[in-house]
């Protein structure tokens, strides 16, 4: 963790913005849309891989603090 993220207040850290502007929520929803999109069409290696990576963005959110404030 750098020095600038310590100094920030756990709000302002939780609404952080990843590289392409999209925040830990709304990636968390979109692997598990394509996960489901995936079971649907039968192809178990990319469901199986988009259900990972859902699952690091739901990590992502926790370590955030998204639980503490009810988003979860």
């Amino acid at each position: 963790m750098n020095t600038t993220m310590r100094r920030m207040p756990r709000q302002q850290q939780a609404v952080r913005r990843i590289a392409n502007g999209v925040n830990a929520r709304q990636q968390y929803e979109r692997y598990l849309a394509r996960g489901r999109e995936a079971q649907l069409t039968g192809d178990a290696v990319e469901m199986e891989n988009c259900y990972q990576h859902a699952e690091h963005y739901l990590r992502v959110m926790r370590g955030e603090g998204h639980e503490r404030r009810g988003d979860l």
